[in-house]
């Protein structure tokens, strides 16, 4: 399922920094997961059926594309939707700068609720570990994490912490790194300047 979510995403290989404050060596282009909106559906389709014994009331998707897979999760599913938007915050060091908040005419709707995070491709997790932490402010229950494809470690480790099932239709080895033990920077590898080609953004 892994092959299926790539085929809708272009690729490339490289030195990047990503939202998380992470150097890595792969970029997605996410922009264009949803061009051909049927494909992805059936995806969605397939996390909607994975979620379905967990007595969902709301799914919950960050900014941009995690809350347009997250949008058709809840259609399939007929639960409530909503969606976490991206905003730059302060940070004892370079790592996570940007945090994700549910708006705020939403928020109180979210109280006791069952809910679960649904996004579209997962990496360092920067998007989740915002949207995780806003909805326990809004007082949700968050009971699981659902992606399209998990790329590498990270994801599975805060969902263990959490203590929540981590549900990916796909896995693929990543490797990331803290801008201080960049091998790529230790090499003299240059960063590429992705917003020729790609607004920067996490997954």
């Amino acid at each position: 399922m892994g092959e299926s979510v790539l085929e809708l995403l272009s690729a490339r290989q490289g030195h990047f920094l990503l939202e998380s404050g992470h150097h890595g060596e792969l970029w997605l282009d996410l922009e264009s997961l949803c061009l051909r909106p049927r494909r992805v559906q059936r995806l969605a389709a397939e996390l909607a059926s994975s979620l379905s014994e967990l007595r969902l009331d709301a799914v919950c998707g960050p900014l941009v594309e995690g809350s347009f897979v997250a949008l058709l999760v809840a259609m399939q599913m007929n639960v409530q939707f909503t969606y976490a938007e991206r905003y730059s915050r302060a940070t004892s060091d370079s790592l996570y700068p940007m945090g994700y908040r549910i708006p705020a005419s939403l928020r109180s709707g979210l109280e006791g609720k069952r809910v679960a995070i649904v996004n579209d491709v997962i990496n360092a997790g920067s998007a989740i570990r915002g949207t995780f932490a806003d909805l326990e402010e809004c007082g949700a229950v968050v009971t699981a994490i659902a992606t399209l494809l998990t790329l590498g470690t990270a994801a599975a480790a805060f969902a263990a912490g959490k203590g929540v099932p981590l549900i990916s239709l796909g896995t693929m080895p990543n490797r990331l790194w803290a801008a201080p033990e960049c091998p790529l920077c230790s090499t003299g590898i240059a960063l590429e300047d992705v917003a020729s080609f790609s607004a920067q953004r996490s997954i």
